[in-house]
């Protein structure tokens, strides 16, 4: 793996107003998974009502959340689409309840919907999680720039005829970099998901974790999102709810390369193993432990 990389090579702050606020470069921030759906392939069903689903959202930020991304549909292998009505029936009313009790909390909407996107920002969140990175819907760009929001890119496609890699998703993530450019959305509210899960095989996921510092030496925040996902399960042969060793060494590797956030599903076990890894990645600027 070589060197380890600090995240701090990127430095920015995000100040969304009433407390809501994200600092890179310091420490690797906490990203909540908070999923408003009957159907995702580790919690679904157990956070589709709005009181359970702030008090999810409660208990992650106990444990040491940064931010919570909340989404209406599961993007699980073989999961059936849903409809953009159905969407924001799950996800706006999880988001104006979850806003109302963490009010300093920042709020991602996980969706590649544009109108999803748009509704759920009227409704409190502040950023978009898009798996497709701006290619799936052609009016995503346009609200990510009529909102001054950060956007998450995250490295998806419809096949895996993969030449090398890492050349690849490189080369498919500046494509969506273009787009975002195009549309007149800022570089620095651009950050990268390189997909681990997303049209990639174990083998293929595996590589992609030993060569992530390829991806974080582009200059972006990078998140990582590995937790609980099906590569994990195949290389330890154990059931989804069982991941979690599994997950942590995921998230340290990602630290040590380079990544700025990891999104988890156990934020306390998860905020401990990126405590850890960053008092060695991090140390002598100020981050780590006490960061």
């Amino acid at each position: 793996m070589g060197t380890l990389i600090s995240g701090s090579n990127v430095q920015r702050t995000y100040d969304f107003g009433g407390g809501a606020k994200l600092e890179f470069g310091r420490r690797t921030l906490i990203m909540g998974i908070l999923n408003a759906t009957p159907d995702s392939f580790s919690d679904g069903g157990q956070y589709n009502s709005v009181e359970a689903a702030v008090q999810q959202a409660l208990r992650m930020a106990g444990e040491g959340a940064d931010l919570i991304d909340i989404g209406g549909e599961s993007t699980r292998p073989g999961s059936d689409p849903v409809s953009l009505e159905e969407e924001l029936r799950r996800v706006i009313p999880v988001i104006r309840a979850v806003r109302e009790a963490l009010p300093g909390m920042p709020l991602s909407i996980d969706t590649y919907k544009a109108e999803t996107a748009r509704q759920a920002l009227e409704a409190g969140a502040h950023i978009i999680n898009d798996i497709w990175a701006l290619k799936a819907d052609p009016d995503m760009a346009a609200v990510a720039e009529q909102y001054n929001c950060p956007v998450i890119l995250c490295h998806n496609r419809h096949d895996m005829n993969y030449g090398d890699l890492i050349t690849d998703i490189i080369e498919d993530l500046q494509e969506s970099v273009a787009i975002a450019r195009a549309a007149g959305i800022s570089t620095r509210h651009m950050w990268l998901d390189p997909g681990p899960g997303f049209a990639k095989h174990t083998g293929h996921n595996l590589e992609l974790l030993a060569r992530l510092s390829e991806l974080t030496s582009l200059g972006f925040p990078t998140l990582l999102a590995t937790s609980r996902k099906r590569f994990i399960r195949e290389t330890l042969d154990l059931p989804v709810h069982d991941l979690l060793e599994g997950t942590g060494a995921t998230v340290a590797l990602g630290i040590a390369q380079g990544c700025h956030m990891i999104r988890v599903h156990d934020v306390k076990a998860m905020k401990r193993v990126a405590m850890m890894a960053d008092a060695i990645v991090y140390r002598g600027n100020g981050g780590g432990m006490n960061g």
